[in-house]
């Protein structure tokens, strides 16, 4: 009787948008560790402002079991100060560009009847600062979307999922001044913040130890919030 060889299971892949940013690069490296292939293109080489740069990006993925939503933009303004470009830069890539990314992977992951996407929202979704009203609407926005993103395809065997990893020290924050960053200390009630390595081991294990987890919206770090 002649033995036949087993099926390979395909290697699992996993694609971060804002792929240079330091929580995209902690996510890979996580993701790496799992033995996951891992497509995390800068924003040079994956514009999630242009649908024909996002098209591009992805049209030579066979399959795709994660959507890693990462890239951000910050223009930290007042409101009077904020300039209608202002306002809608922030959002073209915090809320529009998620919603591209997410439309063009949907495609493959509907074929497969399976794949999971994580939008990475705020703090500032919950708590809107000052001087970031572009910034907490693109964010809140993420929830809603992650939200009825998980129910339109729960169906198809898709999750989606939001996670606020809360304040990181990173390129996006290092403009922050001492007093600021102590003030941003200061709410939380450890009196320490995230890192980006924690917030990647809490998405690694939220992909792969948590497979029946949909439509919720995860806050890393310690400064609590209302329910209602």
């Amino acid at each position: 009787m002649i033995s036949r060889p087993e099926p390979v299971a395909p290697q699992p892949t996993a694609l971060i948008t804002g792929g240079d940013g330091d929580l995209a690069v902690a996510i890979r490296e996580e993701l790496e560790a799992c033995k996951m292939r891992v497509h995390a293109p800068a924003h040079a080489m994956l514009d999630v402002a242009r649908a024909a740069s996002i098209d591009a990006g992805i049209k030579d993925l066979a399959r795709l079991d994660l959507l890693v939503s990462s890239a951000g933009l910050l223009i930290d303004k007042s409101m009077t100060a904020m300039s209608a470009v202002d306002f809608s830069a922030v959002l073209e890539v915090n809320l529009s560009g998620a919603f591209r990314v997410a439309r063009g992977t949907l495609k493959l992951m509907s074929r497969q009847r399976s794949g999971h996407i994580i939008f990475i929202s705020s703090y500032s979704a919950l708590y809107g600062p000052s001087g970031q009203s572009n910034y907490a609407a693109a964010k809140a926005g993420l929830i809603a979307l992650t939200q009825s993103l998980a129910r339109e395809y729960g169906a198809w065997g898709i999750r989606v999922n939001c996670v606020l990893p809360g304040f990181l020290e990173s390129k996006m924050t290092a403009h922050l001044g001492d007093k600021l960053r102590a003030q941003f200390r200061g709410s939380h009630t450890l009196g320490r913040f995230n890192t980006a390595a924690d917030a990647a081991r809490f998405i690694r294990f939220l992909h792969l130890e948590m497979p029946h987890t949909s439509g919720q919206v995860f806050s890393l770090d310690s400064r609590p919030h209302r329910w209602t």
